[in-house]
């Protein structure tokens, strides 16, 4: 049985539209899945929506309509920027399904049973927005919320607190045997410095709104929104019912997550499974947020990027590479169209496309568009060539399921700069023009498997162009069907196939930023 992989985004709360932040993580993930299904995993790739809470309750009343009815008008939206993104999900899971209801009581009682869970009052500090407790001293001028800025609520009530305080030391016995939890390395660091100042108990019930699954002992309380929300990992892979496949896919590999979310996944979550008898995840990976023009996105601002526009105007492909080229993953990011248009006609165009199209002009100029055979020795440049594209690989390996994935994203590029080095190098131009026709097959040949080889690195970046570079190659498989083993050594594409003439991969673009007027380059005849 193959190998498996479990990679989740966070599931997002559906109280409004969304943002080019949920866009990040998700394609994000989906990297990681395609790239895991390359390696020939077993992958299940999860993502959905989170539906319960006051917020949401809140919102819907506004609107005059019923939680539900709010949610169900929403979700679909979600789902269909996914569709536009190219997402390869595997499981879309809601927390209004029924059995995730089930999961969440199931995990509730567990941990009810196992001593962890008892009923006293909270009060205290309350931010509905971020549906989270605060402490006087967390709180800004003593009243705003230190995430969101907005104004926080006093609540007193009856509630079902989680002994938090008691994994503190077994959360810091894992941070230390498993220094790979939490990446990047300096929020794990911020996430052992915040368990050290010590753990308070967590109110994880709510009596004074009813949106949410009922505490399966006492009905008048609705469970905390997270502690219901992170049970969503275990719902879609069978538990509690479905053994089998939750002992197969348990525990996630990876749990990607926003910086603003990453104590929740990486303090509550794991000591919630401790106390219900559960392995922890493997890997907790928290991103940065995305800012425009130097300002974070706010809708009072009106710079709220809307990744429906932008992929409708630049291209799916073009902003899935922009992601994760232009900042490094797990930092934060500053978007603007100036820096977007620049890495299409920089990168996409000049060093990529322009690699593809002079490479397949020169086969169908020097050899009818026909792959030739390497003859003779390799010289030391088609060695390193060689050597290149494998070691490319290897260090994708060890990057992309790692969540790695701006590293990942260099590797491929230096590959690419490298192949169009080595093209100016042994220049088939003057092979040719000296008759060395034996050296020329040689380059020719190179230079097209070298193709072969970006195909598969950039397919998990983008799916769609590496699709296109399939065909332009006339390999006889869909790039979604691409596996690392057919990458193992360098000689895979056969001599004798026919290729394309060439093809523009990334057409140039020029951007309008008074008028927010794409269009394409001209280009020079000739």
């Amino acid at each position: 049985m193959s190998e498996k992989f479990y990679v989740t985004t966070p599931i997002y709360y559906v109280n409004d539209k969304p943002h080019l932040g949920h866009a990040y993580t998700t394609t994000a993930a989906d990297v990681v899945a395609r790239f895991n299904r390359f390696l020939g995993r077993d992958v299940f790739f999860l993502t959905g929506t989170d539906e319960h809470g006051q917020k949401i309750q809140q919102a819907a009343e506004k609107m005059g309509m019923s939680p539900k009815e709010f949610v169900d008008r929403l979700v679909p939206v979600f789902k269909k920027l996914w569709e536009v993104l190219n997402i390869s999900y595997d499981h879309f899971i809601r927390t209004t399904d029924p059995e995730h209801v089930k999961a969440v009581q199931h995990i509730f009682m567990k941990c009810y049973e196992n001593g962890d869970i008892y009923l006293g009052e909270y009060e205290g500090w309350y931010c509905i927005p971020c549906e989270t407790y605060y402490t006087e001293k967390d709180l800004i001028d003593g009243k705003l919320c230190p995430a969101c800025k907005r104004e926080v609520t006093r609540v007193k009530e009856e509630s079902y607190f989680f002994r938090l305080s008691k994994y503190q030391d077994k959360l810091l016995e894992l941070y230390e045997k498993n220094p790979d939890f939490i990446g990047p390395e300096f929020r794990r660091n911020e996430v052992i410095n915040f368990v050290k100042q010590g753990l308070k108990d967590l109110s994880i019930s709510r009596t004074s709104f009813s949106w949410g699954i009922p505490v399966p002992i006492n009905e008048k309380h609705v469970i905390y929104v997270w502690f219901d929300a992170l049970t969503n990992y275990l719902t879609a892979v069978g538990y509690p019912d479905d053994t089998e496949r939750l002992n197969r896919y348990w525990p996630a590999d990876l749990h990607l997550v926003g910086k603003d979310i990453l104590r929740f996944h990486a303090v509550y979550w794991p000591a919630f499974l401790m106390s219900a008898g559960l392995p922890v995840p493997k890997r907790v990976f928290a991103h940065g947020w995305w800012t425009v023009e130097g300002e974070k996105m706010s809708k009072s601002k009106g710079n709220v990027v809307d990744p429906f526009e932008v992929v409708e105007k630049f291209g799916v492909d073009q902003v899935r590479f922009f992601l994760f080229r232009e900042v490094s993953f797990g930092l934060d990011g500053d978007f603007s169209y100036e820096k977007l248009v620049a890495r299409i006609n920089g990168e996409l165009a000049n060093d990529l496309g322009n690699l593809f199209n002079r490479t397949l002009s020169m086969l169908k100029k020097y050899r009818k568009s026909v792959v030739p055979e390497p003859k003779g020795e390799f010289d030391e440049l088609d060695k390193k060539i060689a050597n290149k594209a494998l070691a490319t690989l290897k260090a994708l390996k060890e990057l992309i399921p790692r969540a790695e994935l701006s590293k990942a994203l260099d590797e491929i590029w230096q590959f690419v700069g490298f192949v169009n080095y080595y093209i100016d190098r042994r220049a088939p131009w003057s092979l040719k023009k000296e008759g060395k026709d034996a050296e020329l097959d040689t380059v020719l040949y190179n230079m097209v498997e070298a193709l072969r080889f970006i195909t598969a690195f950039l397919y998990p970046y983008m799916p769609a162009s590496a699709e296109k570079m399939v065909q332009l190659l006339k390999l006889d498989t869909k790039a979604q069907e691409l596996r690392a083993e057919q990458f193992e050594s360098w000689g895979g594409i056969e001599p004798g196939r026919e290729v394309e003439k060439g093809g523009i991969l990334f057409p140039r673009i020029e951007f309008n930023p008074e008028t927010g007027e794409v269009k394409l380059a001209k280009t020079k005849k000739g």
